[in-house]
Parts: C-alpha cells; sequence; structure tokens
C-alpha cells in the first residue's frame, strides 16, 4: 500500500498540480493587493472619495453595553467588499484568458511549422525494391 501511495504521490501530473494550486494561492493575494492597494483608492477618489472597504448596508446596528462596549456586533451587508472581489475576480479571469490565448497562439505556430517542414522524400515502395531485386537476379 505504501509502495502505491508512493507512486500516486510521485505522478508527473500530481506535482504539477500541487505547483499550480500554490502558485495560483500566491497569485491571488498580489491581485488582491493589486486590486485594494493599486486599483481602489484612485477609483474611489474619482466617485467622490469613496472608501469601497467602508461600503455596506446596516441592517442592524450594534448593541452597547452601558460602560459602551459592544454587546452585539451590527449586522451589515458588506457591498464594498464585495465590489473589491469582482474586481479581483475579473483582474484575475482576464490574466487568464491571456495566459490561455497566448498558449495556444504557441501551439498553432508550433502546428504551422510542423505543417511547413518538408515531410522527408519518400522511400521506394515495397513493389519497387522487389522489381530491382528481380532485375538484379535475372543480370
Amino acid at each position: 500500500m505504501w509502495k502505491e501511495f508512493k507512486a500516486f504521490i510521485m505522478r508527473g501530473n500530481l506535482l504539477d498540480l500541487a505547483v499550480a494550486v500554490i502558485l495560483a494561492g500566491a497569485f491571488g493575494a498580489v491581485v488582491s493587493s493589486f486590486t485594494n492597494d493599486v486599483v481602489m483608492p484612485p477609483l474611489g477618489l474619482a466617485l467622490g472619495g469613496v472608501d469601497f472597504g467602508d461600503l455596506a448596508l446596516t441592517l442592524k446596528d450594534a448593541q452597547l453595553n452601558a460602560d459602551g462596549s459592544v454587546a452585539a456586533a451590527a449586522v451589515q451587508l458588506r457591498y464594498g467588499a464585495f465590489i473589491q472581489t469582482i474586481i479581483d475576480f475579473l483582474i484575475i479571469a482576464f490574466v487568464i484568458f491571456m495566459v490561455v490565448k497566448g498558449y495556444n497562439k504557441m501551439q498553432e505556430m508550433r502546428k504551422k511549422e510542423e505543417e511547413a517542414a518538408p515531410a522527408p522524400p519518400p522511400g521506394p515502395t515495397a513493389e519497387q525494391l522487389l522489381t530491382e531485386i528481380r532485375d538484379l537476379l535475372k543480370k
């Protein structure tokens, strides 16, 4: 059982998948930072100083104790965070689209190169070889 498990783990496809998942996680963090720190501040400024992280619809206000501490947190629909997540998704989807488009373009170029390569000259057929042998035997 251990050998089967080891063979399963060491498959190339599984290792490729693990690398892809790790890189995707790191890429997601980079895109989130790009969206939150680079895209959203100018967008919010262009829309009149709006901070998308603070956009929320309060359904129920927070309950406070007599001493001013929060007894129950407010219930909010945080649609600003949702907008940021949608922008993250669009950026990731666009980058993946560009990667796949580039990969497909490379595949097309390789295919054209293979098609453009001249085929080797065809060798003699079996009939031609047999005819030559016959003629040599006659001589």
